[in-house]
């Protein structure tokens, strides 16, 4: 369908499932070219018609109509000569436990689209181009709580058989069968050859119908446009071995034309054996429940984790990444501090402007020196596979603390018009890291053995809507978070109003302390860092003292002495203060 509209003028930023509504014979006249060439099925145009996307173009107060008219013009089209599905997409947002979006929330949008592609008369459902196998398997729930018609559901893979995050054949077929589905496929993403050998695997994994719809290859780019390249006649060999491997439902998925469909229809028509049985053959071991590996205690995963679980107060210092290649003054900095207490050195993940060393690499730098690190990750312009590839790495060069932030938009940086992958958030990155801890990656593979990620979130107890940061923090205590860091605390009297809530979790706390320098400083943490709570008697001791740096180090001092016998550590910060500050600290503390 995408194809045929796109070839047909109609641009990529358009919501083409709003032509139901407005070019109702546009659609109609894609679908006949697909029902002249024998297709047995044609899906409505449907596949992006949920509250979600249709959002993102002010259209989800029309889901409804486009759902019912998509359905109702798909029938017009075929009318006895094939059958409606009503096609049903992903939601285009993570779902738990990696997203924002609940397993509830996500079943609430499937279920009104599959009720109205039901009113509009749809003969079957085609669940497709899903990566997620929990959001597929959410899907099918949802369709089969409002209509026992047919389901086929396709998730869409790599090269390699698995889906696009991970999971292989041999475990998104057993779990999608035991969702309910009718027939399990998949479906875009790669061209048939490689679907092909995915069929096989999954044929071994379930006793389901399969159903197999690869696109026609992968599309290159000619001259602005993209193109499949995939010949009609290619196309209908691969169908003849679909059906081979098993497959009761074939055809094509991005770049399929009719002549494509016409072909594959007449490669269908010459096989005799038409009544073989559905199973392809045993199913494979791996669809079993993956194992799970011995877990590390928490004492065991670094030295940190050690002092917290010993009932240690422990300090922490931040390093901030350099600017260009030079990492000798932070890591000289990073041996001051150690040498003056520090049990970790953290360092920040706040890339806001250009040409920085990552946190991981400058964590592995001072790590390399013998000193103990905090890796703070956030998820800001990662998508959830790179992230889960940049935190094996990290383990395997011996990182085991980590920070895990939601992290910043990068408009607030040097690029005012960059923009942000925001894939997950840090409760999707704790559930994902939590996963390694258990040895599985978020596929559900074996990773070979567990890994040892000792677990910090943030808090901000001065949020704006501090029952949606405690919801949230909830969900990072459940999702696996070991200890908890906070911002700055520049107001001990309402930071010790939030604290019980803070214990209740059962975890370690570590205070956020600012190493004050000057007015100046504590004027921009007042009026401009949202998430940092400044009393009115520090403002005004800062702007009436005469050495600024001295009265800064007294405040600290105090704010520590105020907090040290309430909580398990402090992390402290320059905070657009210099190292210096942040040494003096240490020392006064030390001494």
């Amino acid at each position: 369908m995408g194809t045929m509209l796109y070839s047909k003028g109609i641009f990529l930023n358009k919501c083409f499932d709003e032509l139901n509504l407005t070019q109702p014979n546009l659609v109609l006249e894609v679908h006949q070219g697909y029902v002249r060439a024998g297709a047995d099925v044609i899906e409505t145009n449907t596949f992006g018609a949920n509250r979600f996307k249709l959002s993102t173009f002010g259209l989800a107060d029309q889901r409804r109509a486009i759902n019912v008219e998509g359905a109702r013009l798909a029938k017009r089209a075929a009318r006895d000569a094939a059958w409606v599905a009503g096609s049903i997409g992903p939601l285009g947002v993570r779902i738990e436990p990696w997203g924002k979006t609940g397993v509830t929330d996500a079943e609430a949008a499937f279920r009104e689209q599959a009720e109205a592609l039901v009113e509009g008369g749809v003969d079957l459902f085609m669940l497709e181009t899903f990566r997620d196998v929990n959001e597929l398997a959410a899907a099918v729930r949802a369709v089969r709580s409002v209509s026992q018609l047919p389901i086929v559901a396709q998730m869409t893979t790599e090269d390699d058989g698995n889906s696009l995050d991970g999971t292989p054949p041999e475990t998104f077929a057993p779990r999608l069968e035991a969702a309910g589905a009718d027939v399990i496929g998949v479906n875009c993403s790669v061209g048939p050859a490689a679907m092909l050998e995915t069929l096989e695997r999954m044929g071994r994994a379930t006793g389901k119908r399969l159903s197999a719809q690869p696109n026609a290859g992968r599309p290159r780019d000619v001259d602005g446009r993209n193109l499949y390249l995939c010949s009609p006649d290619y196309m209908a060999s691969y169908a003849r071995r679909f059906i081979d491997a098993g497959a009761r439902l074939v055809g094509g998925c991005c770049g399929t034309t009719p002549e494509h469909i016409r072909q594959i229809k007449q490669a269908v028509r010459q096989i005799a054996d038409v009544g073989r049985s559905f199973s392809s053959g045993p199913k494979a071991a791996g669809a079993e429940a993956p194992a799970y590996f011995p877990t590390v205690a928490r004492g065991e995963k670094s030295a940190l984790a050690k002092a917290l679980a010993a009932g240690q107060f422990v300090t922490i210092a931040e390093v901030g990444t350099p600017r260009g290649m030079e990492t000798g003054s932070a890591l000289a900095a990073a041996k001051r501090y150690a040498a003056l207490g520090a049990t970790a050195i953290n360092v920040p993940d706040y890339q806001r402007s250009a040409g920085h060393v990552s946190a991981l690499a400058l964590s592995q730098l001072i790590a390399a020196s013998g000193i103990e690190t905090v890796l703070h990750y956030s998820c800001r312009e990662r998508s959830l596979i790179g992230m889960q590839s940049d935190l094996l790495g990290a383990h395997a060069m011996g990182l085991r603390n980590v920070l895990l932030v939601t992290g910043e938009p990068p408009s607030q940086g040097t690029y005012a018009d960059a923009t942000a992958i925001d894939d997950v958030d840090s409760i999707g990155l704790t559930n994902m890291v939590a996963s390694l801890n258990r040895g599985l990656d978020i596929g559900g593979q074996s990773l070979g053995r567990a890994a040892a990620f000792h677990i910090g979130v943030a808090v901000n107890p001065n949020a704006p809507s501090l029952d949606t940061e405690w919801k949230r923090l909830d969900y990072k205590v459940e999702a696996g978070a070991e200890y908890i860091l906070t911002p700055p605390i520049l107001d001990v009297a309402a930071f010790q109003r939030v604290l019980p809530r803070l214990r209740a979790t059962g975890l370690p706390v570590i205070a956020g302390l600012a190493a004050l320098e000057t007015a100046r400083q504590v004027d921009f943490i007042a009026s401009e860092v949202s998430d940092v709570a400044v009393s009115a008697d520090v403002v005004a001791r800062m702007r009436a003292a005469t050495d600024p740096a001295a009265e800064g180090l007294a405040i600290s001092l105090e704010i520590f002495n105020a907090l040290r016998s309430s909580v398990h550590g402090v992390a402290i910060r320059g905070l657009h203060g210099s190292p210096a500050s942040v040494e003096r600290f240490l020392e006064a503390v030390r001494g």
